[in-house]
């Protein structure tokens, strides 16, 4: 197991934890879809005027666009707009529940339907142990009331997308960097949610024309530069190399870190069961990125056409 890809690991955790906290200082006073769709715009320009600078920039063969529109649509159009729309009608807790365990579950499903990757009976064990964590460490706020039936099924349908399009997203790595593939998906998928925003969020105009609260803005900055910048360059870094379940089992580490932060920032409380359920999830993650024997191989090197073609062989035995 390489100890780089650990050491992303769990810095992928503890950004992609605390963006909550982030999004909640930022939905509070600006449209949802604004919010979302102007934090990915921002993020993909500033990776192609990187890109740029290091002569970076390629044009996507012609028979690839087709994917990456696809790719785009799913993990930040449509995975977004149906996240943030959804929070609005369920329960916070019961919103970690459904998107934190559908996640991975949606990551392994479509590996598995897509070719992506073979059945590993201790990755499966993994994350089911991981969705029992889940749901006992968001038990006590997952009943709670105030949720719509159309909100659950937003929520779930955007776990469903993301893990739909990041399974897709694989086969792009083997030609395109993982900056490249971010900057792409992040323009496209950006644009369009603030396309959207414009149309049916009424402040949206008026939003993009005034300043923003300090909290707004601050949560903001922290998703462009941490949440995106930063950690979906190394989710795809890690997608690239470890696989769509493996990558998957960020949600399992998220949850706790997301916990914790939530107790160290607004003082939440924490109960034995939270404990518990937490310990869980620490396990579930351990057992889940933990190579099989027989794609360890894959990993060394960590080149695209080396990791590729090691999966191709794998998936056509």
């Amino acid at each position: 197991m390489a100890s780089r890809e650990i050491l992303l690991f769990l810095l992928l955790c503890a950004i992609w934890g605390t963006t909550w906290i982030a999004m909640k200082f930022g939905i509070e006073t600006v449209p949802p879809l604004l919010f979302a769709g102007t934090r990915f715009l921002a993020a993909g320009l500033v990776l192609a005027a990187l890109l740029a600078l290091r002569r970076s920039l390629v044009v996507p063969a012609i028979a690839d666009i087709p994917r990456l529109l696809a790719v785009s649509l799913l993990v930040m159009t449509t995975c977004y707009g149906l996240l943030f729309w959804g929070v609005q009608y369920v329960s916070s807790g019961l919103a970690a529940v459904l998107e934190m365990s559908l996640t991975p579950v949606a990551l392994l499903a479509f590996a598995l339907m897509l070719g992506d990757e073979r059945f590993s009976r201790r990755r499966a064990a993994a994350i089911v142990l991981g969705v029992a964590g889940i749901v006992i460490l968001f038990a006590p706020a997952a009943t709670t009331e105030g949720s719509s039936l159309a909100g659950l099924a937003a929520v779930s349908g955007a776990a469903l997308v993301y893990g739909w399009g990041a399974v897709l997203s694989r086969p792009l790595m083997a030609r395109y960097s993982s900056l490249w593939l971010a900057c792409v998906t992040m323009v496209t998928g950006g644009a369009l949610l603030l396309g959207i925003s414009l149309l049916v969020e009424p402040r949206a105009p008026a939003m993009l024309q005034t300043a923003w609260p300090a909290p707004a803005i601050g949560g903001w900055l922290f998703l462009v530069l941490f949440g995106s910048l930063l950690g979906y360059t190394i989710y795809l870094h890690l997608l690239r190399v470890w696989g769509s379940s493996r990558s998957g089992s960020y949600a399992f580490v998220s949850s706790v870190v997301a916990v914790a932060a939530g107790h160290l920032v607004f003082g939440e409380d924490v109960s034995r069961t939270q404990v518990a359920g937490m310990a869980v999830l620490l396990a579930a993650a351990w057992f889940a990125i933990r190579p099989d024997r027989e794609r360890a191989g894959c990993e060394v090197g960590g080149t695209a056409s080396g990791v590729e073609a090691c999966l191709s062989g794998q998936t056509s035995r």
